[in-house]
């Protein structure tokens, strides 16, 4: 069995070495990106079973990006590889209030899949699908596609996890909001950040405003950036503070969160420690300039659990 199947692009992320801006920087270093590898990645860390799914281009940049995964423990053997489109590109650009990224990803292979790429997941192994909301916005190919996993999981009896992820720099909130709003209600287990669901329904100022919009999901966590999450299913809520980090960079650390979410409730942890879980991830992704963080641990108790 598999763990966990996560769809959707990985991009090579290129950055400058030192926190200083692209226009300045002489000096790069060139990683991976993407919300669903991250993630991936941060669970295969762990010790669980973890695929992804995607396509990349017939390029040196997309074999670095397979190979990166590969590595990290992640299996990439339902990869496709496109000869006729590049491997997307994002560029981060370190500021002095924040890290602003630049995409370079239209019309790259990940963004050209389409609902076929339903049957390139292996439904008869996996305990879980991880989607977010990135994958829909890149295309309307990968919309439909998104769709599509939804509906297939559903016949399959596969739970499925979503994380709203908003991308103000892929779509407009017009665009987004409704679109998004109909994906989360679906899913078995729904991430969402506060921020960004005030952004997308501006009628929201609670996490439990977010509960109540999300409707038939089954368990919604809501998070609140340096203040908590909050974790509602049908037995009531859970709230747990955010850890005290020095916080380096933030892209990033909502991946880990969620990773760290679903690790602990694939052991059967309860709520408390799901939570607390994904605030371990996460204090890790924060306090480095890189979106995944190997944990430098070796034995299987101080891993709390793991496989």
């Amino acid at each position: 069995m598999i763990d966990v199947i996560a769809v959707g692009e990985t991009m090579a992320a290129v950055a400058p070495t030192t926190a200083e801006p692209l226009e300045t920087a002489t000096a790069f270093s060139v990683a991976t990106a993407g919300a669903e590898s991250n993630l991936a990645q941060w669970l295969a860390d762990w010790g669980h079973t973890v695929a992804w799914v995607s396509r990349v281009g017939d390029d040196p940049l997309g074999r670095r990006v397979t190979q990166t995964l590969a590595k990290n423990g992640v299996d990439t053997s339902h990869v496709g590889v496109d000869s006729t489109a590049p491997t997307g590109v994002m560029f981060k650009n370190p500021g002095v209030e924040s890290t602003t990224v630049h995409y370079y990803r239209k019309n790259s292979a990940a963004a050209l899949m389409g609902p076929e790429m339903v049957e390139s997941v292996p439904w008869g192994k996996v305990r879980l699908l991880y989607l977010s909301g990135i994958t829909p916005a890149l295309s309307k190919s990968c919309a439909q596609l998104v769709q599509r996993l939804f509906d297939r999981a559903k016949r399959e009896g596969v739970p499925v996890s979503f994380d709203v992820n908003y991308r103000p720099g892929l779509w407009s909130v017009e665009n987004a909001a409704e679109v998004l709003l109909n994906y989360a209600r679906q899913a078995s287990y729904t991430f969402v950040g506060l921020d960004e669901a005030q952004t997308l329904w501006p009628w929201i100022e609670t996490a439990r405003d977010v509960r109540e919009l999300m409707g038939e999901a089954a368990t919604v966590i809501v998070k609140d950036g340096a203040v908590g999450a909050t974790e509602f299913d049908g037995m009531g809520s859970t709230f747990a503070p955010a850890s005290v980090v020095e916080v380096v960079e933030v892209v990033g650390a909502g991946d880990a969160f969620a990773a760290g979410w679903l690790s602990a409730l694939l052991e059967g942890g309860q709520a408390p420690e799901r939570l607390a879980r994904g605030h371990q991830f996460a204090a890790r992704a924060l306090s480095s300039t890189d979106d995944f963080q190997a944990l430098e641990i070796s034995s299987t108790e101080e891993r709390g659990g793991r496989h």
